[in-house]
């Protein structure tokens, strides 16, 4: 897989030396056992993957070779790079501005630009009614176009089914960018409407049974449907693809109950299945994958707590935060700052949508087990932030640079 050239200072020795030595001992990437780094009185169990992925890392490297390529240019990304704070907080440092927010709202308007300004489009993509405006505008979206080629295989895959006459049924959070564009991109080549969850993927299966009645559609899936949609005509046959980062066991437990749905109301058989429903797999990207399955696989040690660290706004991040509350107390951070002491640490709840301060969260025993991830979006460098943090209430930080010569060796 391709090399990226990330800023350094997003890099951690520690982290690089574990992963370079996982991977030779697993080059086929079938262990999911964590990496055990033993402290002694503080033993924490770190996932097998985490952290930037391909199309992350791809994202970066092209927003800062883009400034360092066009000094004394205005750069503007659309939105957030990704949804890591240090990260956005970087580029703007450098000084990029945001042209919206994470969900679309406009912070610098667009007839504000000019042919001379240079417009990143995010990993998350962009939708088609805007790459048209920039075109208009004479500004390039080839060069600085970072989307995720995970992302984009998910609009193909869109554009394969549509062309087969089946409606698309996109599993993901309807504010999010990458639905927005996923969205977008879909719905110019086939009808299309967006379901967030299970319960939302009941709600639209009782119009193809009948159980609702077709004129409350409009309200229940309202913001969620391309112009023109008729659920007593395209949902007649349909295709499931996703967000990327959507939980993959959701994903896959919906694409089960619409393809069982459509099996049982229109009484089909292997063979005539495909008249009503599209085979189109997983369409969750490789990472998100790896880091779902890695934190299944850490939760198989015998731990205390598990730290989760990455951006609040980051949907895998998130997923990864509620595979692990399924099991023991577990703390989302955005960074090492947020563990205040020994006896105290400021999280973030899922649930509330609000920071929480939490006293004693570390257990008083004579050895202390921490399972710990971040997400696809969240810089290595950040991790070993939060194990120098953490051992160091343990008075064993030294052993640090013992660990990085051990995985190295």
């Amino acid at each position: 897989m391709k090399q990226f050239d990330v800023p350094v200072f997003y890099r951690s020795p520690l982290i690089s030396a574990i992963k370079k030595y996982r991977k030779a001992q697993d080059k086929l990437k079938k262990d999911f056992t964590p990496t055990r780094l033993d402290f002694g009185p503080l033993q924490i169990h770190l996932a097998r993957h985490f952290g930037f992925c391909y199309g992350v890392e791809n994202a970066i490297e092209i927003a800062f070779r883009t400034i360092d390529q066009n000094p004394g240019k205005r750069i503007f990304l659309l939105s957030e790079m990704i949804h890591n704070p240090h990260v956005n907080e970087d580029l703007l440092s450098h000084g990029i501005r945001f042209l919206q927010d994470t969900h679309g709202n406009v912070i610098i308007p667009f007839d504000t630009l000019t042919n001379d300004d240079i417009v990143i489009i995010p990993a998350f993509g962009t939708t088609l009614k805007i790459q048209d405006l920039l075109l208009k505008k004479g500004i390039d979206v080839l060069n600085y176009n970072t989307t995720c080629p995970f992302v984009e295989r998910v609009w193909n895959k869109a554009e394969q089914i549509a062309q087969k006459g089946y409606s698309i049924i996109i599993h993901g959070k309807p504010r999010h960018e990458e639905t927005r564009a996923t969205f977008s991109h879909s719905a110019a080549g086939a009808p299309s409407v967006i379901v967030k969850d299970m319960e939302e993927a009941i709600c639209l299966g009782k119009y193809i049974t009948g159980e609702s009645n077709l004129a409350d559609f409009e309200e229940e899936f309202k913001g969620k449907f391309s112009e023109g949609f008729d659920p007593e005509k395209n949902l007649r046959r349909i295709g499931i693809v996703n967000q990327t980062t959507m939980l993959a066991s959701d994903t896959q437990a919906i694409a089960d109950y619409f393809k069982a749905l459509m099996i049982s109301h229109y009484q089909l058989t292997d063979q005539t299945i495909a008249e009503h429903f599209a085979d189109t797999r997983d369409t969750l990207c490789y990472a998100t994958n790896d880091n779902q399955t890695s934190v299944s696989g850490m939760l198989e040690a015998n731990a205390d707590i598990a730290i989760v660290v990455g951006g609040y706004n980051s949907s895998n991040t998130s997923h990864l935060v509620e595979l692990c509350e399924e099991h023991l107390p577990t703390y989302f951070i955005a960074n090492e700052n947020m563990i205040l002491s020994r006896t105290e640490i400021l999280h973030y709840d899922l649930h509330t949508k609000t920071e929480k301060l939490t006293s004693e969260y570390l257990p008083k025993k004579d050895i202390v087990s921490i399972l710990l991830t971040s997400g696809a979006s969240c810089p290595d460098a950040i991790v070993e932030k939060v194990i120098q943090k953490v051992s160091a209430f343990f008075g064993v930080s030294e052993k640090i640079g013992l660990l990085v010569k051990e995985f190295e060796k």
